[in-house]
């Protein structure tokens, strides 16, 4: 999936929040550690960092150097984690939850452009973690 597809999934899930009484606007085309900045529907600075995976895995990958930059914000700021694979949108309030230990995995050293992996330390959030899960009619 290329950075524009991505940039044009990012863009949707703003619009439809937006619809839904959230005051977002996207970030994601230039170099920060989130995707969306704006309010929550009660008026809440918030951020949101977003992935879109095309295999489904049970368990949502969330690397701790992301989560460590998302949290060294503000602390009066919501970080949120949105995750859409082909089983649904999973959404994770990352300053309430309760992370599991981080585990060691070799992931791509960039989000795309490169097949070259590292190991970097992950946390595994399960779905039942997230706050707003919407899963796919299909997949019922």
């Amino acid at each position: 999936m290329g950075i524009k597809k991505i940039n044009k999934w990012e863009k949707a899930v703003v619009f439809l929040l937006n619809l839904d009484g959230w005051d977002l606007k996207h970030t994601g085309e230039g170099f920060t550690i989130y995707d969306a900045i704006g309010k929550t529907p009660k008026g809440i600075d918030c951020v949101i960092e977003m992935k879109f995976r095309n295999k489904y895995y049970a368990d949502k990958m969330l690397e701790k150097d992301k989560h460590d930059a998302l949290m060294a914000l503000d602390e009066k700021v919501i970080k949120l984690y949105f995750v859409n694979d082909p089983k649904g949108n999973f959404l994770y309030w990352l300053n309430t939850i309760k992370l599991p230990a981080p585990v060691k995995k070799y992931c791509p050293d960039t989000t795309m452009w490169t097949k070259k992996r590292l190991l970097k330390d992950v946390y595994l959030l399960s779905e039942n973690q997230a706050s707003i899960i919407n899963i796919n009619i299909s997949d019922k």
